[in-house]
């Protein structure tokens, strides 16, 4: 589990993110997409492809 940045509501938020892929690993600065939210502060991600 890490954490991530998300731009929301004019600003950014904090909130825990998971790999979409169990075991995956994101080093820091790694552009990710989130594929799915859990409320409160939980959400899975991927790597972007840019």
């Amino acid at each position: 589990m890490g954490e991530v940045l998300v731009p929301i509501r004019g600003g950014v938020e904090a909130f825990y993110a998971h790999p979409s892929v169990p075991g995956e690993e994101f080093p820091v600065g790694t552009i990710i997409i989130v594929v799915e939210y859990s409320p409160p502060r939980t959400v899975y991600v991927a790597r972007a492809i840019v």
